[in-house]
């Protein structure tokens, strides 16, 4: 026994110097391969359509910022490929996850023909989600007027065996993620909220399709986002990608070539004809979708060197935690990956102390996309319902909004909250340890009665029997009530999911893994 603890200590100190090796190693190649500082472009009054659209509506509401919500996967994907296609001086793009798939590849498209017309396009993505796109994110990044960063990338490019070591001896630094979510337009428009770049974001999966939100902004707003771009492009955790891996010759040239084979056979595709049928990136500043003019609107994010473990003061919980705190009537939380700990129960309770109701909308086992978070979030629903927190849960069925492609399931992928009908929040920020101490997160809070009123209808809407259980306590047994069923069905376990899913949560709950949650 004295043997193999000693040959267990040695295989432990070994990991532990490696580690630190490999630690040592990638923070004096971060330093030495970090690019050039780079800031958004001054904005004029009439140099580009969106300098000509946005500019008379900011000259009636000077130091104002304008709100208009897309709870409609359609018109998110849409907001985007229009701004690129009005994009006259820049589009700096910040985003989790940016997928190698339809819309994926429709919106490379994009950027690359508004670099070809001589906008500036920068493009920080987190590292994690991107080695399948490797070829095409440095062909884009061999583009003169197109730059590529990636936050907390790995050194080895190929995946595999390399890629896992690496991640496994550099764990304490891989674990922080950005998953900021941002789209700015010619420093006139953005889009923050909740999505990432794929087809599950933008109605275009065939088989489950995120029920999601962003918000579009003009006015200060839109330079605030600005800022925290810049903030994470110049900071530490982004890394050229030039200094990871290079195009081969001629990537640009047959990427246009893809580009224009893509156009010719989707010439009449849905998304397409959608994009055509648009009169523009104006309907969605000053046409059908209604601008609301916050009294307080604010872009919140994460320091970006929350990345490397820093910054505590600056993180975005706090804000949030501020501004939840203030309820005094209602509180209404829409978090798809809800794991509360012990801190946000007594949070939540001594707001039920005080009488301000409050309402969670999470996703169900049947719906949820990671049972991993259910696990986590399982073991709180009693409580939570004894405090006297009313709780929905997603149901597995249809996309509810304009899907194109038929899909079958959706997952609860919107972050927002509402308190006392006055004060709403949209990004990319969910109630769980990760949110709270190990990603970045951005969104923003705003101060209006006729915004939260919108936002509250998404709320409304996405509790709603037709769309979501509602939990309660039956002789101290949880049930789940479907009130959209006639007669109304009551389910004495997880409903519409699997016995392996009920086990495999089961098993999970077990490991000590809230924290990463």
């Amino acid at each position: 026994m004295t043997r193999r603890l000693k040959w267990l200590g040695l295989a432990v100190l070994a990991f532990a110097l490696a580690s630190l090796l490999s630690l040592w190693s990638y923070g004096r190649f971060a330093r030495q391969a970090q690019g050039a500082p780079g800031h958004a472009l001054p904005v004029a009054a009439n140099a580009t359509a969106l300098d000509r659209l946005v500019a008379p509506l900011l000259a009636a509401r000077p130091g104002e910022s304008g709100l208009a919500l897309l709870p409609d996967n359609l018109d998110a994907f849409a907001v985007r490929a229009l701004s690129a296609r009005a994009a006259g001086r820049s589009l700096d793009l910040q985003y989790y996850i940016w997928h190698d798939d339809f819309t994926g590849r429709l919106l490379d498209h994009e950027l690359l023909r508004a670099a070809d017309r001589g906008v500036r396009v920068r493009l920080l993505l987190d590292d994690l989600n991107a080695h399948g796109r490797n070829s095409i994110l440095a062909a884009l990044d061999a583009h003169p007027n197109i730059e590529v960063r990636m936050f907390n990338p790995t050194r080895n490019r190929k995946g595999g065996i390399a890629r896992a070591l690496e991640m496994l001896l550099r764990m304490v630094s891989v674990n922080r993620r950005m998953h900021n979510k941002a789209w700015i337009a010619d420093g006139r428009i953005a889009v923050v909220g909740g999505r990432n770049i794929g087809d599950e974001y933008f109605s275009a999966a065939t088989d489950t399709n995120f029920i999601d939100l962003d918000a579009l902004v003009v006015g200060r707003a839109v330079r605030q986002a600005e800022a925290i771009f810049d903030e994470f492009w110049n900071g530490n955790a982004a890394i050229p990608l030039q200094a990871l891996k290079q195009a081969k010759p001629g990537a640009v040239e047959r990427l246009r070539a893809q580009m224009a084979e893509a156009d010719r056979r989707l010439h009449d595709h849905a998304y397409i004809r959608r994009l055509r049928a648009s009169t523009g990136i104006a309907e969605f500043v000053r046409g059908v979708r209604p601008l609301y003019w916050p009294r307080h609107l604010e872009v919140l994010s994460d320091p970006a060197s929350k990345g490397q473990g820093g910054g505590e003061p600056r993180w975005l919980v706090h804000p949030l935690a501020a501004a939840m705190s203030q309820a005094r009537g209602s509180l209404q939380l829409v978090s798809p990956y809800f794991v509360p700990g012990e801190r946000g129960i007594e949070f939540l309770r001594q707001l039920r102390a005080r009488g301000v109701a409050v309402d969670v909308l999470t996703n169900s086992l049947a719906a949820t996309d990671v049972l991993a978070v259910h696990s986590g979030y399982a073991p709180y629903r009693k409580r939570l319902l004894e405090a006297g927190v009313a709780l929905h849960e997603q149901k597995p069925g249809g996309v509810q909004d304009s899907s194109l492609f038929g899909s079958s399931g959706a997952s609860l992928h919107t972050k927002a909250f509402l308190v006392d009908d006055d004060t709403g929040f949209i990004g990319s920020f969910n109630i769980d340890p990760r949110s709270i101490s190990l990603n970045t997160e951005m969104g923003l809070l705003f101060r209006d009665r006729e915004a939260t009123a919108a936002l509250l209808a998404v709320y409304r809407d996405k509790t709603d029997p037709r769309h979501a259980y509602r939990l309660r306590l039956e002789d101290g047994a949880l049930r789940w009530d479907d009130a959209a069923t006639q007669p109304p069905t009551s389910w004495e376990h997880d409903p519409e999911s699997a016995a392996w899913q009920r086990a495999a949560v089961w098993l999970l709950g077990w490991l000590p893994i809230e924290s990463q949650l």
